[in-house]
């Protein structure tokens, strides 16, 4: 046997653990474990990265009554102080950084090292927000500590750190939700049953964008410098090679560096995620990505511009396009569209418009589809019509419920999983300038060995995916 595979039994008799049914399966569980939340319980969160994104799950999660905020993460020092006048002026000048109004007591401990946060003993669960090059890593030692999870989106820097994840759900038994926030949307869950009554017919074509033009100057040219003091830049970087740190690299600007992000992660899985659903579908057969650097003058190592079309073995075609040096191409009145052989449909969380499709050539008919124009009215519960759904707000909800009764979150892991797999796919794709053809159910490329090189990277050392 491998030193890296293990035995369902021999993992219970080697963490002297029992095993419980439960909605998500058998159980692994820890003595932390032996008391469950309660219905009427408080949920003691703590949170692993908590700057721009990360404050902002925080206050949603504080909004709910049953949540008791007991410990904090962050390799910043202002962040983990929720203490803005601490704040590098170069911080403040680039943007992004949170209000930190939260005022949180002795009660509430803070940790630089997201191990000793795990190590608390009245935690109950974490949200992670950090870079997405750590959400694995600190996902699967949190549900082998015995805590529930919510992670943020991306799910995964790597398609193969996704597989790992779901079996260390598998392994452990505990509630992981993944904050693909469209899972949230009132409009889409209706869209869902529609489109799969035909509604729209045969849909053969969708697509959706993400527009930010961004020239001249993105996310601009700097040097190597020390980090401020208070940063732990080698944290920071965990898993990933060592290099020399740069203000437009962290805390924000990571996302259009391939180490650490993508745009096609950050925003690609949102849409990838919510096309594939309203399909009905797993995940493609091809890929084909198209792109590069064009007008940007910037650091950046991710294009400014890309084009990505993904093949699905049912006759589906599905275009995202990234234009981060210009702004046209999208969609008026949504954020998705849909081609179906009845009708066309535009889409965002505000609401949806189908449009009858027109008769092509040598057909008789009129139409075969009604128009309709759905839009999504405001909390009536609060008198505001125009106080819109939060469908992040949504899905905090749904995994704070799930937390108590043990089912499945709108967004689980393998979904969240799969939507992610696009986004590293188109990757590939454009790295190795080929069509790709995926093999959904081994989760290998079939017509490319160098390519599947690029599923997973070596971790710098000490850190690996599981500790057992």
């Amino acid at each position: 046997m491998k030193t890296n595979e293990i035995s369902r039994r021999e993992f219970i008799a080697k963490s002297g653990m029992a095993t419980a049914g439960t909605t998500l399966g058998m159980n692994a569980l820890s003595a932390r474990d032996l008391k469950k939340v309660g219905a009427n319980d408080k949920i003691r969160m703590g949170f692993i990265g908590i700057g721009n994104r990360g404050s902002q799950l925080l206050n949603l999660f504080m909004a709910n009554p049953d949540v008791q905020v007991a410990g904090l993460c962050d390799v910043y020092e202002p962040y983990l102080n929720r203490d803005r006048s601490s704040v590098h002026p170069r911080y403040l000048e680039l943007g992004k950084v949170p209000k930190l109004e939260e005022q949180f007591g002795s009660e509430v401990k803070r940790y630089s090292d997201f191990r000793k946060l795990l190590e608390q003993k009245d935690i109950d669960a974490v949200c992670i927000a950090t870079p997405d090059h750590w959400h694995t890593i600190q996902a699967i030692q949190a549900m082998e500590a015995g805590l529930d999870v919510y992670v943020e989106k991306p799910l995964t820097i790597t398609i193969k750190e996704g597989r790992e994840l779901v079996k260390a759900q598998e392994r452990t038994g505990r509630v992981c939700a993944v904050g693909l926030n469209r899972r949230g949307s009132s409009v889409y869950q209706k869209l869902f049953g529609e489109i799969q009554a035909g509604k729209i017919g045969k849909i053969t074509t969708a697509r959706a964008l993400r527009i930010s033009n961004m020239f001249p100057d993105g996310i601009g040219r700097m040097s190597p410098e020390k980090p401020p003091a208070d940063f732990d830049w080698d944290m920071w970087l965990g898993p990933r090679a060592y290099r020399e740190y740069q203000y437009n690299i962290a805390p924000y600007s990571f996302r259009w560096w391939s180490e650490y992000s993508s745009q096609m992660g950050n925003w690609g899985v949102h849409y990838m995620d919510v096309i594939r659903w309203m399909i009905g579908e797993t995940a493609p057969v091809a890929i084909t990505a198209h792109g590069g650097k064009y007008a940007v003058k910037d650091d950046r190592d991710i294009p400014d511009t890309m084009e990505v079309f993904f093949e699905f073995a049912s006759g589906t075609i599905v275009q995202f396009s990234i234009h981060e040096a210009s702004s046209g191409g999208g969609i008026n009145g949504g954020e998705v569209e849909f081609n179906g052989s009845k009708a066309n449909l535009v889409a965002n969380q505000d609401g949806y418009h189908i449009s009858p499709a027109k008769r092509g050539q040598f057909q008789k008919w009129d139409k075969l589809a009604e128009e309709e124009h759905y839009k999504l009215q405001g909390d009536k519960s609060h008198g505001d019509l125009n106080i819109k759904e939060d469908s992040t707000a949504n899905l905090v909800r749904n995994f704070l419920d799930c937390v108590k009764s043990g089912e499945e979150p709108l967004c689980n892991l393998e979904n969240g999983h799969r939507s992610t797999s696009f986004a590293h796919l188109a990757n590939i794709s454009l790295a190795m300038n080929m069509r790709i053809e995926w093999d959904p159910v081994n989760e290998r490329i079939t017509n490319s060995d160098k390519a599947n090189e690029l599923l997973h990277y070596q971790y710098r050392t000490p850190w690996k995916l599981w500790n057992y």
